[in-house]
């Protein structure tokens, strides 16, 4: 965790058992007369049913060809889990540009209805910081008043207004995370975190110190969400935190094998082959 949020955080991640594999219970253990290696094939053959929440990363903006307004499209991270033999992804009001609030107001209202949902995704925080923006601008040109006042406005929603109080972006993904379990009780929610953009060169590099302050910024974003998890499931929620900086790793902007477009709408978001290193991340901790 950052120093940056010490005392907010809670250190430690959050532990469950993957999703499909019941819990020891007086209910499962009346049924030891099946053999573990019969419930184990169980396990494996039942249909995950599955939920997808968030904004461009949840959509897919960064590959081609878009379907919607939206910006999604079929390589996007839920459409290669849907693709596995026994998921089936049943609502995805996912969108380009969703903010935690979007999230609240829209998208949950659009899954209420949705029954025996397994497990829900989300990847939601970057655009209530402007994260798009502020990354364009700064570029372009780390000194001009964009970036600055750009990453301004990121640290004062990532940093806690004091030491026993969470940040303003916290507080967010709590209360959104909290009607997400709420709607949809018993499924399992996976938040996932973002990758560094850049590749981070050598420091002799004109772009050294701001590719470093890009990434610091993503970094403090992942440990805001990360946190949160981590508290919701201390409190019983079904919640996990998927990390996906290692995933990226040696494909950011700058490296021999981006998987981070750099150019056009599609710039600072994952290429195909980045929402397949998604997929993956997320499969992990299923």
């Amino acid at each position: 965790m950052s120093v940056l949020f010490s005392g907010v955080l809670v250190a430690g991640s959050a532990q469950a058992a993957p999703v499909g594999v019941a819990a020891q219970s007086g209910q499962a253990q009346a049924g030891q007369a099946q053999s573990g290696h019969d419930q184990s094939d169980q396990n494996r053959s039942r249909v995950v049913t599955y939920v997808a929440l968030g904004d461009s990363y949840a959509a897919g903006q960064g590959a081609l060809p878009y379907e919607n307004a939206c910006l999604q499209n079929a390589s996007s991270y839920p459409e290669v889990l849907d693709d596995l033999k026994h998921v089936r992804l049943v609502a995805d009001p996912s969108c380009s540009g969703a903010t935690t609030a979007d999230v609240l107001s829209v998208q949950i209202p659009s899954i209420r209805k949705t029954r025996k949902v397994d497990v829900v995704t989300g990847t939601i925080g970057a655009n209530d910081l402007n994260g798009p923006a502020v990354a364009a601008a700064c570029s372009v040109s780390f000194e001009s008043p964009e970036c600055q006042a750009g990453l301004a406005g990121v640290y004062a929603l990532l940093t806690p207004p004091a030491p026993e109080l969470p940040s303003e972006l916290a507080v967010r993904l709590t209360t959104t995370l909290t009607a997400v379990a709420s709607t949809i009780p018993g499924a399992a929610i996976l938040v996932t975190g973002y990758p560094f953009l850049f590749e981070t060169p050598p420091q002799t590099h004109p772009n050294y110190a701001t590719i470093v302050q890009l990434n610091a910024a993503i970094a403090a974003l992942n440990d805001t969400i990360e946190g949160v998890a981590v508290q919701l499931a201390q409190s019983g929620i079904d919640i996990r935190y998927v990390d996906v900086t290692a995933a990226f790793a040696g494909h950011g902007i700058g490296s021999a094998d981006p998987w981070i477009n750099s150019t056009g709408i599609e710039a600072f978001h994952p290429t195909a082959a980045g929402y397949r290193a998604y997929a993956t991340a997320v499969r992990a901790v299923w």
